[in-house]
C-alpha cells in the first residue's frame, strides 16, 4: 500500500519575528489601524469612552495641580509680606530678560529634532489611519473635561 509521507514544514519563529513591530508580535498581523477591524459604531464608543476617561482624570489633576500652584503663590506673597523672606525683584527682573532673550533665540530657529519630527509622523500617519476613533475620542475627552 501507499507509504506516508511525514514530512513536516517548519516555522522558525526567531527569524519571523526579528524584523516585526512589538505590536504586530502581540496582536497579530492585521493589527493595522481599527478601521480595518471594527466598525464605526465600535470606533465611535471605544473612542469617546476612552477620551471620557482620559478628559475626567485630566480635569481633576488640572484642578489639584491648579489648587497647589496658586496655595504656594498665596503662601509666598503671605510670607513676603510678613516680612519672613524677602524677594530680590531686581534679580527676578535680570532672570526674566535672559528667559525671554534664550527663548526667542530658540524659536528662531524653528527646526524641529530628527527622532521628534519622526515621532510627530507616527503620530499624524496613525491619526489619518483611525479618524474616527481620534474623532471619537477627542469628543469624549472634551465631555470628559466638562463633567
Amino acid at each position: 500500500a501507499g507509504a506516508k509521507d511525514d514530512t513536516f514544514n517548519v516555522l522558525d519563529l526567531a527569524e519571523y519575528t526579528k524584523n516585526r513591530p512589538w505590536w504586530r508580535k502581540i496582536f497579530a498581523p492585521n493589527s493595522g489601524s481599527s478601521a480595518e477591524k471594527y466598525n464605526v459604531a465600535t470606533q465611535l464608543v471605544i473612542g469617546g469612552v476612552t477620551g471620557w476617561c482620559t478628559g475626567f482624570i485630566f480635569q481633576k489633576v488640572g484642578k489639584l495641580a491648579a489648587t497647589a500652584v496658586g496655595g504656594g503663590f498665596f503662601l509666598l506673597q503671605i510670607a513676603n509680606h510678613t516680612g519672613y523672606i524677602k524677594v530680590d525683584w531686581n534679580l527676578v527682573q535680570r532672570d526674566m530678560d535672559k528667559a525671554k532673550q534664550q527663548l526667542k533665540f530658540h524659536s528662531s530657529g524653528n527646526k524641529m529634532h530628527p527622532e521628534v519630527k519622526s515621532r510627530v509622523d507616527e503620530v499624524i500617519i496613525f491619526l489619518k489611519k483611525n479618524v474616527i476613533l481620534t474623532g471619537g475620542f477627542a469628543g469624549g475627552f472634551l465631555l470628559g473635561m466638562a463633567s
